[in-house]
């Protein structure tokens, strides 16, 4: 109910297309055609074909509570040339159909009324390019441009977090929509490749992931130093590009000395490994659907997410117009934004593990239907679409308790990682220690549920009990076969997470190449941990495929070992077939 609230409050409230945009001194936003606002008799106008901001003083600025002393008109086109009287604007009209002064000035006024230097830009008017980032004309004079920089900077800088994140998205939104697109492709690609798995592919996977670690370290670290040595970084945006920079080739380092590790120990079970995929692919040729769920996650993620930022601009510019001296319209922000923003945020996170928990009991659901069903040779029709069916008939509370769980867990990683960057701040040592500490306890204890939730989806699918009661069961049948399904999972688990480092790292180092080709006014920052975040959410979403279907066998292989003994009276409901693998039988292990 909250986030409806919120979402409806946004949508009425908010105008995210001035923020995109662009909109004049007068309420009008650029590039569309505008609703009148009271007391402002030059705003409602059609500014369809007039896409681009201009300043009517652009080479003297000066900013007041974030807002600039110049009044502002939307035009169709910029000036490209210097113009140095009333004529050569009058002549710049009348051959590009721009109009430069005041909207109630006719052109052919321009050099007959009396006021027309009051409401014509300042001359001469400086020779101007259009800039993508709001669609404003900025002045390529040398002395203006210094001049309108040294303002843009000291407005950016005043500008508080959230708004910064929103003009952060905004101006790398094509990089990210394309980079997200480049997870999506190497995420199916990992998919297939999965399904045919053999050893010199899990050889050719390891080998990239090593790679891809140590090329992202390399290159963050080359990109830190870079950063840090440039004379011209002055945004505050820029600034904390540096700082980012820093903690992400830290971090990047780290991972890369972790997973090498593993890497190194666990090399001897690279067999087995490959033996368990192909016990899973069994199972997934079997019920060939399972390969395009994550298609149908995915593109329910991208329908979200984009309502989720459409939502976020909303917030950023909801506000009142309140018209001043002149005829002139100013928005005031509401008080409460920041706080509505925050839930917000805090919503993203918990539908986002929603969505994928629902992927992972459909996935869950399909296994046992099948795994439990005693004609091997006819097996159940539509076992996906029955999961489904299920699924939002019964079990749809379960998924949204999961998804709340890691939420929480995830909610305390966010704080630290924000009081963190406070206490860095001060230099206190021991403090940093600690909140680095709790941060890897976080993490830690966010995955460890997220596998328990899987198990307590796959209970819940077999019995058909609700979250609570599945998860003790789950926590009872784990105790006793721990050691079985540790030896046979976790191998798999590892290379999957190896797969989802895969896509992470490459598709950020392609976001790394895109963003510093933008370094003018660009707080990549946010955009770049969007692209990783959305990275890897798109992999877990296709991987968990193999993750999940080899939890919920080897979970439906514990059941079926506990509640039969094989006799006639309750026959074992396991597949021969898949029990060609030695390792996999539990007399063996």
């Amino acid at each position: 109910a909250p986030q409806m609230f919120i979402t409806g409050y946004a949508v009425m409230a908010g105008a995210a297309e001035r923020l995109v945009l662009g909109y004049d001194s007068f309420g009008n936003i650029c590039g569309r055609k505008n609703t009148p606002v009271k007391g402002a008799p030059l705003s409602g106008q059609d500014m369809t074909n007039k896409k681009y901001v201009f300043l009517l003083n652009s080479c003297s600025l000066e900013t007041q509570s974030l807002k600039i002393s110049s009044l502002s008109l939307c035009v169709s086109s910029c000036p490209q040339e210097q113009l140095n009287s009333l004529e050569d604007l009058q002549s710049f009209a009348r051959n590009n159909g721009s109009c430069l002064c005041i909207y109630n000035l006719n052109i052919s006024s321009y050099t007959l009324n009396p006021k027309a230097v009051e409401l014509c830009p300042t001359l001469p008017v400086p020779p101007s390019k259009s800039f993508p980032l709001f669609n404003r004309c900025v002045p390529q004079n040398p002395e203006c441009y210094s001049k309108y920089a040294s303002v843009l900077i000291s407005m950016v800088n005043e500008m508080d977090v959230f708004h910064r994140i929103l003009s952060a998205i905004l101006a790398g939104r094509d990089a990210v929509i394309g980079l997200s697109v480049l997870a999506l492709a190497f995420s199916f690609i990992l998919v297939l490749a999965f399904r045919f798995i053999r050893t010199l592919l899990v050889h050719t996977l390891i080998a990239l992931v090593v790679f891809g670690l140590l090329f992202v370290s390399g290159v963050l670290w080359w990109l830190y130093y870079d950063y840090r040595n440039d004379p011209s970084t002055e945004l505050e945006t820029e600034k904390e590009n540096v700082k980012f920079l820093l903690g992400y080739a830290i971090f990047s380092t780290i991972v890369t000395v972790v997973l090498l590790s593993l890497i190194l120990v666990l090399r001897k079970r690279l067999q087995f490994t490959v033996q368990l995929f192909r016990i899973v692919g069994k199972i997934i040729g079997r019920i060939p659907l399972l390969l395009f769920q994550p298609l149908w996650t995915f593109l329910i993620l991208i329908v979200f997410w984009v309502f989720w930022v459409a939502v976020l601009l909303s917030l950023g510019t909801a506000g009142t117009a309140q018209t001043t001296s002149g005829g002139q319209v100013e928005y005031r922000a509401l008080s409460g934004i920041c706080y509505m923003a925050w839930y917000h945020f805090v919503g993203l996170i918990w539908t986002s593990e929603f969505i994928l928990a629902c992927q992972e009991m459909t996935i869950a659901g399909a296994v046992v239907t099948c795994y439990f069903n005693r004609n091997k040779k006819s097996p159940p029709p539509h076992p996906v679409l029955s999961s489904i069916s299920v699924l939002f008939c019964y079990h749809l509370g379960t998924a949204v308790k999961g998804a709340f769980l890691v939420t929480i867990l995830r909610i305390p990683r966010i704080v630290l990682l924000y009081l963190y960057n406070i206490l860095k701040q001060k230099e206190s040592a021991c403090a940093k220690c600690l909140f680095k500490c709790c941060f890897c306890w976080f993490w830690c204890q966010e995955n460890c549920l997220r596998c328990f939730n899987q198990h307590a989806y796959t209970t819940t699918a077999v019995n058909g009990t609700n979250f609570c009661t599945s998860a003790k069961d789950a926590v009872f049948i784990l105790a006793k076969n721990s050691a079985k399904l540790a030896s046979i999972s976790c191998f798999g688990d590892f290379i999957l997470f190896l797969g989802k480092v895969f896509v992470v790292c490459f598709t950020v180092f392609g976001g790394l190449m895109a963003f510093n080709y933008h370094r003018e006014l660009q707080a990549w920052v946010v955009p770049l941990l969007l692209v990783g975040f959305f990275a890897y959410v798109m992999s877990h979403s296709f991987l968990s495929v193999f993750e999940v279907t080899a939890d919920a066998v080897f979970l439906c292989f514990a059941i079926d070992m506990e509640t039969n003994d094989g006799s006639a009276e309750k026959p074992y409901f396991v597949d021969q077939e898949l029990l060609v693998n030695p390792s996999a039988n539990s007399k063996d292990t």
